[in-house]
């Protein structure tokens, strides 16, 4: 018995009219843009954002993914110890709203850090070499930054623990037999498989935290989520402005689907080599 794959099951060999939609969208909110001056004055403001929004969420996904890998490794370790830390720390994280932990990090982690700074210092600053740091000191920005990695960071050492652990036993155990170190066995075995297993999760976390990148500006960080709540909050254009920031993160997150869709599938490709 033969089945046939329904239209639009997969994805695959669809004609993508959703895309045809958007750019239709699109060309009509550009056109009022272009021809009203309301619409583009709020486009202008918001706009002003996209370069603290693109920093914030390339700044968190690299914490995310150093934390990530980290904790994914110490999970594997032959320590029993290391893996209950690692568990410890996913069940935790993964459990708290990512704004309830950008709070935290912002009024109760950057504290915390400046007096510890502060005492294991003390030598130096009471000698005159380092001033004392005050918690003002501590830019928002980076408070913010840091809630996205570290509340992203299980899910992708979730991620690394299953693309690793879907490599054959087999090769690592003839990399062994060939006399390559832990590192090595890593770098040119392990690795290089499972970055095909683990690069659709992480494009897909990578785009979500773009979108979750707006939460910073509950911190009044200017990317384009404060910058639109500024001048709605001047002007009361809330349903102009709102949908202005909503088609400015579609387009960030759509390209950004489309470019990482595109590179999955060459390296599909070369895998197939």
């Amino acid at each position: 018995m033969s089945f046939q794959t329904l239209p639009g099951s997969d994805g695959q060999g669809d004609r993508p009219w959703w895309l045809v939609a958007f750019v239709a969208i699109g060309l009509i909110l550009g056109i009022a843009v272009a021809v009203n001056d309301i619409y583009a004055q709020v486009f202008t403001t918001v706009v002003a954002g996209v370069g603290i929004t693109i920093f914030v969420t390339l700044a968190g996904y690299t914490i995310a993914l150093s934390v990530g890998l980290g904790i994914a490794l110490l999970g594997l370790s032959r320590h029993q110890a290391l893996r209950q830390m690692a568990r410890f720390y996913v069940e935790v994280i993964r459990g708290v709203p990512v704004l309830v932990l950008l709070f935290y990090i912002a009024f109760v982690g950057a504290p915390a850090f400046v007096a510890a700074y502060n005492a294991i210092l003390s030598p130096l600053i009471s000698a005159g070499y380092l001033d004392t740091l005050m918690v003002r000191q501590v830019s928002l920005m980076w408070r913010a930054i840091f809630a996205p990695g570290i509340g992203y960071s299980p899910f992708i050492a979730e991620i690394f623990r299953a693309g690793i652990q879907s490599v054959d036993k087999g090769q690592i155990e003839a990399a062994k037999a060939l006399g390559l170190s832990g590192s090595q066995r890593f770098r040119l075995i392990v690795f290089p498989q499972a970055i095909r297993v683990i690069f659709p999760p992480l494009s897909n976390d990578f785009v979500a935290m773009t979108k979750d990148s707006s939460l910073v500006s509950v911190l009044g960080v200017a990317d384009i989520t404060q910058m639109g709540k500024v001048y709605a909050s001047g002007s009361f254009r809330f349903f102009e402005t709102y949908s202005i920031i909503a088609f400015v993160y579609l387009m960030l997150t759509l390209g950004l689907s489309l470019a990482l869709r595109g590179f999955e599938k060459r390296m599909r490709r070369r895998g197939e080599r």
